[in-house]
């Protein structure tokens, strides 16, 4: 049908978008975004041919590992070319052509290179949420889902109260963490923030204990927090609504 032939059609379009974002999150912190076109490896530094670039499938075809210089390539990689087509493609699916379709790609659009960077540098690269603030705010002008009062409170909220757990956490949350929520805050509103919030410590609570077990005793491991917090604003894109309307059943309100 035609609505399976246009999910398909956001899937390449994720995958192909994935690969670039990819390049944002490795490329934006280190400032060379625009410095070398194209794409090269990160050990040989050889200019990757076409053939190298197709997402996913030539990680698969090449066995992870680079053609001349046979190091590995993270796995990083083509698992973020496949998380931006699968989002993409359900959030088509979700929502169909409408103004929530425009919201979700923008939100996966900011995820994506945020997650790669922090996984990559511990890093959450300012450039990357200054250059996505003015596109929520138009979009929040040509499509009011809730009002600017709501959306400014949601970001003061965040702000609030993740800088007061910066202060007392003296380095547990880091200043990257508190711009990225107040972002969000702006973007979900206050209920869309405290649900995003709570979601990501549960997340990365979880997150940190299978890591712990996974770490050699004694050993210290830096956990970052932007990839939980990344799959807490897409859990809240896509079922927030449905949820808090739940949760506010289950008290009576």
């Amino acid at each position: 049908t035609m609505n399976v032939t246009i999910t398909l059609i956001f899937f390449i379009y994720g995958l192909i978008f994935g690969s670039f974002f990819n390049v944002v999150g490795l490329r934006v912190p280190k400032g060379s975004l625009f410095s070398q076109t194209r794409s090269y490896c990160d050990t040989c530094e050889r200019t990757l041919t076409w053939k190298e670039l197709i997402p996913v499938f030539s990680f698969v075809i090449q066995k992870g590992k680079c053609r001349k210089c046979h190091e590995k390539i993270s796995p990083v990689y083509p698992f973020m070319e496949l998380a931006t087509g699968l989002l993409a493609a359900f959030a088509y699916y979700r929502f169909g052509f409408s103004a929530p379709l425009l919201l979700a790609l923008l939100v996966i659009s900011l995820v994506i290179p945020i997650t790669v960077s922090d996984i990559a540098y511990r890093l959450i690269p300012n450039k990357i949420l200054l250059f996505f603030l003015p596109l929520f705010m138009l979009y929040h002008f040509i499509f009011p889902t809730r009002s600017l009062w709501q959306a400014l409170l949601g970001a003061g909220i965040a702000f609030g109260l993740l800088l007061l757990i910066l202060i007392l956490s003296k380095g547990g949350m880091g200043a990257g963490d508190l711009k990225y929520f107040t972002l969000l805050g702006f973007v979900f509103g206050p209920k869309g923030f405290f649900l995003t919030f709570f979601l990501s410590v549960l997340f990365g609570l979880v997150g940190g204990l299978i890591t712990m077990k996974r770490t050699k005793k004694g050993a210290k491991t830096m956990i970052p927090f932007g990839p939980y917090i990344g799959l807490a604003a897409l859990t809240v894109l896509f079922y927030g609504d449905a949820f808090i309307t739940w949760y506010l059943s289950l008290l009576g309100i």
